[in-house]
């Protein structure tokens, strides 16, 4: 094709696109000028339409509004449905059905709280005076109903239903045996750790629920002070009657200081038992049902736990004080112990029960007369060792046995081993010391005060043998007491050893005292020496000299088995050694006498009044030596 052709061509399709785009132009304009009618049209319709559309919504809210207030109407025509059927149950009161009647309490309380929310309501004001009146009412019945309810239930535990709780070597029926006698004082106190105490039902637990219900709608009211009252007055009143049977009673300073010993002894027996029973059972129980019952109210609960058993305490206490303060003797500490350890026993207890602000002075009563106990009873171990010293009772002991105030002084160091763990808790409560070194030492000086006694008192004896067998007889006892106790332990091999050997010093100077001067004549000056019977051995010495030898030694031997057959040596074993150790002095030296001069007396007139025993005699009648027999007793 040539070029003329094509650019015909071309400018043909040029054209035919100038033509389309003039087409759509036209067409774009036409659609404008439709839809601009378009919105012209819906803006008359619309501003047509809203006042149709404002009177739809008025509608559609008022709808909502009465049906709000329809709610609203259910919601106050339920609550005065639900006032009035409180208040039916309310008017019955609360004896027929407690349960309902503390829900018809919180109900009202409920409807107080609502009417006061939406005060807005015409008659709020009337139903809200009408309802805190009808609660007021209904709280004084629960007042009334928690008062009846808890006097009837609160009754006095009898003692044998307490004796009962207690584990059964400490029940007062128990045998001897059976309290613990046969045991030490640490394996009984083992046994009292180790002790299961059963708790008594002050209030049936079925009760207890509704008290607490009651206890709680009183406070909720406001009514904490009503509730302390009633509460306190009543199981406070139960509490001092439960001790009063057992036998608690207030005594003073004065009442104590005027009772006999043995009544004394036993009532201080009595409060021991007392002090267990209350801490461990009685002030237990108060303490358990006081937080059942007041459980929420902790405003109330601790300072009403406090005086409930504020009397009753102080009550026990003050008897415990009383023999604290009371003049001092020996026989008290042994009490004083007793009393000191049950305190002791029961700290954690008291500690337990009395641990809140409220009871800080009980808790603080009892730790002071633990202390003062242990301080009484520290002075009386000092005082006991002063009068051990002292003792001037003029107790006579004519046959020179074990004295009185030793076995008294001996018997009470044994005791105090029984008591050796209190003792060293004592100690420690004044001093940090090793207890152990402390009580070895006071065990020691009340031992040297003892001896020192007995050296003055054996300084009575007219007769300086009766003097050295006193001696011999009382440190002897000691001795073996010491032995077979818990003392040679803390005194020590070393003490016993070194009082053994004083006991043979006295047995020493008891013979040469005794038996010397008799010894004497069994002995001739100038007679030579010898052993045989013939003129060498008499040649120097005169019948009549001999005679009067044997006359001498047999009277002084009849004087001397006279007396001291009337003496005593209480202990066996020590009596035959010290006869033993005289027959070998005397039999001896008797039989030699009699070999060398014996043949000058029997070869002359009337021998036996001089030659009036024989060896075997001697040894027979020594054998009645410190037997403790009486004149009459020798001459049958």
């Amino acid at each position: 094709m040539g070029a003329p052709q094509a650019v015909e061509a071309l400018r043909e399709r040029a054209i035919f696109v100038r033509e389309s785009l003039a087409k759509s132009q036209n067409i774009t304009d036409s659609m404008v000028t439709i839809l601009g009618s378009f919105d012209h049209r819906l803006s008359a319709l619309e501003t047509a339409m809203r006042p149709t559309q404002i009177r739809t919504h008025s509608v559609r809210k008022a709808h909502e509004n009465i049906d709000k207030s329809l709610k609203s109407a259910e919601v106050i025509l339920a609550q005065f449905d639900l006032t009035r059927k409180a208040e039916a149950k309310i008017l019955r009161g609360p004896h027929e059905d407690l349960e309902s009647y503390l829900e018809a309490i919180d109900q009202l309380r409920s409807n107080v709280q609502f009417f006061s929310s939406n005060k807005g309501f015409k008659s709020s004001d009337g139903v809200l005076n009408h309802a805190n009146n009808l609660l007021a009412k209904a709280i004084s019945k629960l007042e009334d109903e928690f008062r009846q309810l808890l006097t009837n239930y609160s009754k006095p535990v009898e003692p044998d239903l307490l004796f009962d709780c207690l584990p059964n070597s400490l029940r007062p029926s128990s045998s001897p045996g059976q309290q613990g006698e046969s045991h030490s004082k640490a394996e009984q106190q083992k046994r009292l750790e180790a002790a299961i105490y059963t708790p008594p039902t002050l209030i049936p637990p079925r009760v207890l629920p509704l008290l607490h219900d009651l206890a709680q709608q009183m406070a909720q009211a406001g009514h904490q002070q009503q509730l302390f009252r009633i509460y306190r007055d009543i199981r406070a009143s139960v509490l001092e009657q439960s001790l009063r049977k057992l036998g608690v009673e207030r005594l003073s300073k004065d009442d104590v200081q005027k009772m006999p010993w043995e009544v004394l002894e036993a009532k201080i027996g009595n409060w021991i038992h007392h002090m267990r029973i209350a801490a461990k059972l009685l002030i237990a129980g108060e303490k358990k049902i006081c937080d059942q019952i007041l459980d929420g109210v902790s405003s109330l609960r601790d300072q009403c736990f406090a005086e409930v058993t504020a009397n009753s305490v102080s009550v026990l206490l003050s008897f415990g004080e009383a023999i604290a303060k009371s003049k001092r003797s020996p026989e008290k500490l042994f009490v004083l112990l007793d009393m000191y350890e049950i305190m002791r026993e029961l700290q954690s207890e008291i500690q337990f029960l009395f641990e809140s602000k409220a009871c800080i002075e009980m808790r603080e009563s009892a730790l002071s007369l633990t202390k003062r106990l242990a301080q009484t009873a520290q002075e009386t171990f000092g005082d006991f060792e002063e009068a051990v010293e002292k003792d001037a009772t003029k107790t006579a002991v004519f046959d020179g046995t074990v004295h009185p105030l030793t076995s008294y002084v001996i018997n009470y160091v044994k005791f105090l081993f029984d008591y050796q763990t209190t003792l060293k808790q004592l100690f420690q409560e004044f001093d940090d010391g090793d207890p152990d070194a402390q009580l070895a030492t006071v065990t020691t000086r009340i031992m040297q005060a003892l001896q020192n006694n007995l050296d003055g008192k054996s300084k009575q004896y007219k007769d300086p043998a009766l003097t050295q067998l006193f001696l011999m007889n009382n440190i002897h006892y000691i001795v073996r007491s010491v032995r077979r106790s818990e003392a040679k332990d803390l005194l020590g091999d070393d003490w016993v050893q070194i009082h053994r050997r004083i006991v043979q010093q006295h047995a020493n100077q008891y013979k040469r005292v005794s038996w010397a001067k008799i010894l004497q004549c069994l002995t001739v000056p100038g007679a030579a020496p010898g052993s045989g019977a013939g003129a060498d051995a008499t040649s120097n010495v005169s019948r009549a000299a001999i005679k009067e030898k044997f006359k001498t030694f047999n009277s002084q031997f009849e004087e001397l088995h006279q007396r001291q057959s009337q003496w005593t040596v209480p202990d066996s074993e020590l009596r035959e050694s010290l006869r033993l150790a005289v027959a070998e002095v005397l039999l001896p030296a008797f039989r030699s006498f009699t070999r060398r001069f014996g043949p000058m007396i029997e070869n002359g007139k009337n021998p036996q009044k001089y030659i009036r025993y024989s060896a075997e005699d001697l040894e027979r009648m020594l054998n009645e030596f410190f037997e403790g027999k009486t004149w009459n007793e020798q001459k049958r």
